[in-house]
């Protein structure tokens, strides 16, 4: 009688694993950790890089406490806009219209408070709902007439950068109260007191540290129980304490200018309810379903043209949280305001490695392509490189990003 061999099944997740387990797991090989998570690996360390780099071209003015809140008061609003883009190009789509949205939004609260005398909370709130309507306006001709997003939000992209010019009269407004600019420009500062540096920001850094370190251990359990592979326990503490130590000087600085921003809140209650919103709901693996194979996504029962509508409604909502933010910054509105904030937007979610051709990418990938972009800006400004030669790099780095991400795919696709 011959003999035949099988092979035994694989054995399922460990799922009855107590957390105990992850201390003792994982590897020590960084090398292959990095390669296995190329993509997102490199773009941190091209963020330390780029920090590092400038922080020597400007003998360390661009560490500087005060350097350091304008880049944060500076950008924010161009971070806001990559939250949602980065989910319109995961969900397979582009939209161009954002820096026009931007100027409509602004403009509308800026006629509303300034001109008509309503409360600043009354033009915040119009604002948003501006910027509702414009997604929705977008998601009804993208998901349920068909058109192609490139074309809807070309076509919205100039609508709406009219319709900001007839809702201005074609003349600038300002300024706004006191109020509406705190949206942007407020710190809040002394709230515990504090001798020479503001005790708040650094409790709110060492929250942040911990919050951190919490989710990142809850997630190495989850990768042991399910044998995906993690790092040694060595490895994720010095992980751990390397961004915690990096969280604790940008507040450390912080606490040493002005105090902690208002918009830095506003900024990280978004990053933490996006990628909560695209990691742990429904929702979130619906667009990541669309975006990496739709005729998958459809079959599977997803309904493509309501997930669709609402990516865009969401877009709409974040656009109008950027033109209030950039409204307040600058106090006031004007008719080319938001000029190019589309391209910023979708570099920021390349560069933090989303892919082309959707299915790909994270909130806080984009928000790590947003922190390159806005520190090369930052840093050339400070060295007083010329707008051109700026706009090259910027052009350079964006090509680069999405040739990373080709090169990837295609590595990927040999090893197989």
């Amino acid at each position: 009688m011959t003999s035949v061999k099988t092979s035994s099944p694989p054995s399922p997740p460990p799922t009855g694993k107590s957390p105990g387990v992850a201390l003792h797991a994982g590897t020590s090989d960084l090398r292959a950790l990095i390669m296995n998570n190329l993509r997102q690996s490199g773009i941190y360390v091209a963020l330390v890089v780029i920090v590092g780099l400038f922080a020597v071209l400007t003998d360390g003015v661009s560490l500087s406490p005060g350097n350091i809140t304008n880049i944060v008061l500076q950008y924010s609003y161009i971070l806001v806009l990559a939250i949602g883009m980065v989910i319109i190009i995961i969900g397979g789509h582009i939209d161009l219209s954002v820096g026009s949205v931007v100027a409509l939004t602004g403009a509308v609260s800026a006629v509303l408070v300034i001109r008509e005398g309503f409360p600043w909370w009354v033009g915040i709130l119009a604002a948003l709902a501006v910027g509702v309507a414009v997604g929705a306006w977008h998601g009804f001709w993208v998901a349920y007439a068909g058109i192609p997003a490139f074309i809807v939000t070309l076509a919205g992209m100039l609508l709406f950068r009219g319709l900001t010019l007839r809702v201005l009269d074609n003349i600038s407004l300002s300024p706004f109260p006191a109020d509406y600019q705190q949206v942007a420009a407020g710190f809040l500062n002394g709230l515990l007191g504090g001798d020479g540096f503001d005790a708040f920001t650094l409790l709110i850094g060492a929250v942040a540290v911990a919050g951190y370190a919490v989710s990142g251990f809850r997630t190495r359990v989850a990768r042991v129980r399910y044998q995906q592979p993690v790092e040694s326990f060595p490895l994720f503490v010095a992980r751990v304490v390397l961004v915690g130590a990096v969280i604790m000087y940008f507040a450390w600085q912080l606490a040493h200018a002005r105090g902690l921003p208002i918009v830095l809140i506003i900024l990280a209650v978004l990053v933490l309810v996006y990628g909560l919103l695209t990691r742990r709901t429904v929702f979130g693996r619906q667009v990541y379903a669309i975006g990496g194979n739709l005729s998958a996504a459809m079959l599977s029962g997803v309904k493509v043209r309501t997930v669709n509508f609402w990516m865009f409604v969401n877009m709409g909502f974040l656009a109008a949280v950027a033109g209030v933010i950039y409204s307040s910054r600058s106090n006031g509105a004007q008719p080319a305001a938001g000029n190019m904030f589309e391209l910023d937007a979708i570099a920021a979610a390349f560069i933090g490695g989303a892919a082309v051709t959707g299915g790909v990418g994270t909130v806080v990938g984009a928000m790590v392509g947003g922190l390159i972009m806005a520190v090369m800006s930052n840093g050339m400004q400070l060295m007083g490189v010329d707008q051109s030669i700026q706009s090259v790099v910027k052009g350079l780095v964006l090509l680069v990003a999405v040739a990373f991400d080709v090169y990837n795919k295609r590595r990927a696709g040999s090893s197989r």
